[in-house]
């Protein structure tokens, strides 16, 4: 039966098939092949399928033509298209020729020919790598979990990663319903808060005018690949939640700058925020507020279209990009914050003030074998290496060293942890380069939260994203205490640490709002926004248009040297004219004698403004504190030495000397030309109030360096002369500090020959050149001073295993032989005087030349 009924069908007549033409129905033009869209090779994904064409999908594609009207618009279209088709191919061709042809008359350089080819191609590949990577996030925010891990494996959401991180496709689909009441939320945020903030860094580019035009974010919500809740170490008036962030969005965003409009399109970004939920409440909401930031900066890419895509190009649109991602930065990056008041039982202080953690000071000491990225005649030479740290949305960046794959920088940094949980220290190195963009030499990052463990790390960090390249950083945590007691200690070790720069306290400002300002123009309200500074530091907040009482409800943090001699300095301005219609000056050390060193909501008399203006503001002071050190190493326990040295613990009294300061006062009286009897008689009485007050080492150190001759009558052991040193330590700097005084009693061997002297230094083992150091040539001279100080950055660890070596040496020849050298001392660098306070300072007596080892 089954057959017979296939039969029956196989023989139905070809022409039953065939559809008759409708007198009354309009053919469509058919559109010639070159027209038709080209189909693009799109990334194999689960989430995107190609459909397979149906056989009634296949009769309608292919339309069936009855009449010679429809072939003769086939053929008038095909001469049409051939023939522009011919003349696209002659300009085409006419214009490469061309150009080459210009290029020769005119006797430029082949580069005029190569870059735009080049700057074309480079283009181009950009574009495709973007384009590629947008497809791939967009897709993956539409698909369902299974195809996002099928599609892409390298990008895992949290939860396959850390086992503390949860699924929430139960979130997503909240999300999804809730978006388009969000999507108004982030319109305002970016319209209010960003769109001013670019304006003005831009401005300093001499590029003004830039607004937005259109904010339309788009119909696909953000992603939540991940939530972890933390139920340890957190306060009970607070929940902590931590989500991994994934946005690529369909926007549609439009804005003009100057007279040029342009347009970002595939905004994307991907980071770890972080929801604070707190103060909780008895009532509802039980939420009190939210803060939201992101932990770290997060990545965050975006195409430019419009007018302006000619920035679209390597090089040019760093400018444009690198301020937007720098303003979102400032907005939701550690240490800034996003808060949302959920309750008015919550005050604004307590949701929008900041709230340091701590503080972590950053020494990036040195870097070694770096990769040679500079092109020199003979090939490869070196290059021109220079580091940018970031702690969230804080950057900074040390000097550039010239031509050095081993630099040493000694920069010194500190930045404010507002959190340490997650929080990760990144450090980057470049290549300088005056003509173009500075190429990577590696990175390296550090969690914070292991720095707060230990206290202080010093560390060599192997870069990766490097063929090789280590980079040597110390790291030392402080936190930050209510008691003014403990700010003489924190500035006596900013003092030994010889860096102006540090920081002994943390000044928290909350700026909530003022009243009754004076008008700046006739009969109108003003356009008010406020700077505070503290020295050089300068904060901003938002401009509020036409209000005489503007609430910013902004917080600031800025860090102090020393809260006895500083000032917060206020002033409001009218954005409009650019007066100031109000100023006031806030004296720290006032806020030393606060309870808690706090402020509170008070009312503060504006100066330069009317009676009854008035600004009210929040401030706290909190004092630096050095974090417990575990001592793990030598260099760790050196430091904990320094800081007990220098503390003000009484010690035991002894009328016995250590063995050090007996050693100390037995070489001074040998190398003293006075008598001991004539030194005890000399030596400053010791009172017993003072050995109360200092340890005995101390007290000693003070009076046997008060003892040290300024002169000696002898010319030393070997009659080559003697010399003064004062060598010193600091193991907070890991720096050696080496300071030549001066030389006496230099013989004379020829007497129409007076030496030149200078002096030369080397550290052993190895004379390696990085390590020398020598002094100006004094001319005809046997007793020259020089005064002449040099330091080395060198570990606590390297320095017991260090000697000096110091030549005293003379322009002319000093021997029979014509050598140079007067004379040599070799100086073990393990004497536990040299890392004390006062360090070593003696004569030293020169010996003959020693052979190198």
């Amino acid at each position: 039966m089954l057959s017979d009924k296939n039969a029956a069908e196989s023989s139905t007549p070809l022409a039953d098939f065939i559809v008759p033409p409708d007198p009354e129905r309009v053919e469509e033009p058919i559109v010639p092949l070159a027209q038709l869209p080209k189909m693009t090779e799109t990334t194999a994904l689960p989430s995107i399928a190609t459909p397979t064409a149906t056989p009634a999908a296949t009769s309608t594609a292919t339309p069936t033509t009855a009449n010679g009207n429809t072939t003769v618009a086939r053929s008038r279209s095909s001469d049409e298209d051939g023939i522009f088709s011919v003349l696209y191919s002659v300009g085409k061709k006419v214009a490469i020729v061309g150009s080459i042809y210009l290029v020769g008359y005119m006797g430029w350089s082949v580069a005029w020919l190569i870059a735009p080819v080049i700057l074309s191609v480079a283009r181009d590949q950009l574009a495709k790598t973007s384009a590629k990577k947008r497809d791939i996030a967009k897709a993956s925010a539409l698909a369902n979990e299974k195809d996002v891990i099928l599609a892409r494996i390298d990008e895992l959401p949290a939860w396959v990663y850390f086992p503390d991180v949860e699924r929430a496709e139960w979130l997503n689909k909240i999300l999804k319903q809730v978006w388009p009441n969000a999507n108004h939320f982030a319109r305002s945020l970016v319209k209010e808060t960003i769109e001013p903030n670019v304006a003005l860094a831009l401005s300093q580019y001499k590029m003004h005018g830039f607004r937005f035009d259109r904010i339309i974010l788009g119909t696909i919500p953000p992603r939540i690949g991940g939530v972890k809740i933390y139920d340890k170490n957190v306060d009970r008036n607070e929940i902590i939640m931590d989500l991994d962030l994934f946005y690529a969005s369909d926007c549609d965003i439009n804005f003009y700058l100057g007279g040029m409009k342009g347009g970002i399109k595939d905004f994307q970004i991907h980071g770890w925020v972080r929801v604070v939920m707190k103060p909780l409440i008895r009532s509802m909401p039980l939420v009190g507020g939210l803060q939201i930031f992101f932990l770290n900066n997060p990545n965050i890419d975006f195409n430019l279209v419009g007018v302006i895509d000619f920035m679209d190009m390597p090089g040019l649109s760093d400018l444009l990009r690198r301020i937007i991602v720098e303003q979102i930065g400032n907005v939701m990056v550690l240490p800034n914050k996003l808060p949302i008041s959920l309750s008015e039982e919550v005050s604004a202080v307590a949701l929008k003030m900041p709230e340091p953690e701590g503080l972590l000071r950053i020494h990036v000491v040195e870097a070694k074998n770096l990769m040679k990225k500079d092109i020199s005649v003979l090939g490869k030479g070196k290059s021109d290496p220079y580091a940018i740290i970031n702690v969230g949305a804080q950057e900074f960046r040390t000097q550039i060293i010239d031509n050095n794959v081993n630099p040493k920088w000694d920069y010194w940094c500190e930045a404010v942890v507002e959190v340490s949980q997650r929080a990760i220290l990144v450090l980057r190195l470049f290549d300088w380069d005056r003509t173009s963009d500075d190429e990577s030499l590696g990175r390296a990052s550090i969690d914070i939260s292991s720095v707060i463990k230990k206290g202080v790390l010093d560390t060599w960090l192997t870069l990766e994203d490097a063929k090789h390249g280590d980079l040597h950083v110390r790291l030392q945590w402080y936190r930050l205490t209510a008691d003014p007691n403990d700010l003489q200690q924190i500035l006596l070790e900013t003092q030994l640490l010889r860096v102006t720069t540090m920081s002994a306290a943390v000044l928290s400002v909350f700026i909530d709002s003022a009243r009754h300002l004076k008008q700046a123009r006739s009969n109108s309200k003003p356009d008010p926004y406020l700077v505070c500074s503290v020295n050089k530091q300068k904060k901003q907040t938002a401009m509020i248009l036409r209000d005489d009482s503007p609430v910013w409800e902004q917080g600031f943090t800025f860090l102090v040297n020393n809260p006895d001699n500083e000032c917060l300095n206020i002033k409001i301005y009218d954005q409009k004219t650019g007066n100031d219609i109000g100023q006031y000056t806030y004296t720290l050390s006032t806020l030393l004698k606060q309870f808690n060193m706090e402020v509170i909501q008070q009312p503060f008399q504006l100066q330069k403004s009317g009676p009854e203006s008035k600004l009210y503001m929040s401030l706290s002071l909190r004092i630096l504190k050095a974090g417990d050190i575990v001592k793990e190493s030598e260099s760790l326990e050196q430091a904990a030495a320094l800081q007990r040295s220098t503390s003000t613990d009484v010690p035991v009294l002894s009328t016995q000397l250590s063995k050090d300061d007996q050693a100390k006062s037995k070489r001074l009286s040998a190398e003293s030309p006075i008598s001991e009897e004539e030194a005890v008689k000399s030596a400053p009485v010791i009172p017993a109030s003072a050995s109360l007050e200092k340890p005995i080492s101390e007290v000693v150190s003070s009076v046997l360096t008060h003892r040290m001759p300024e002169t000696t009558s002898t010319a030393g052991e070997h009659g080559l002369g003697r010399i003064q040193l004062s060598i010193t330590y600091s193991a907070q700097r890991q720096k050696l500090d080496v300071t030549i005084h001066k030389i006496m009693n230099i013989p004379l061997r020829d007497p129409s020959s007076i030496p030149d002297p200078y002096v030369k230094l080397y550290l052993l083992p190895g004379r390696s050149k990085e390590s020398k150091r020598k002094t100006s040539i004094i001319k005809d001279n046997c007793n020259p001073v020089y005064d002449a100080s040099f330091e080395y950055l060198i570990s606590i660890a390297e320095l017991r295993h260090t000697a000096l070596e110091v030549t005293v040496c003379t322009q002319k020849g000093f021997l029979s032989s014509g050598s140079p050298i007067i004379g040599m001392l070799k100086l073990p660098l393990d004497d536990s005087e040299i890392t004390t306070p006062a360090g070593l300072k003696s004569w030293f007596d020169l010996q003959p030349e020693l052979k190198h080892e």
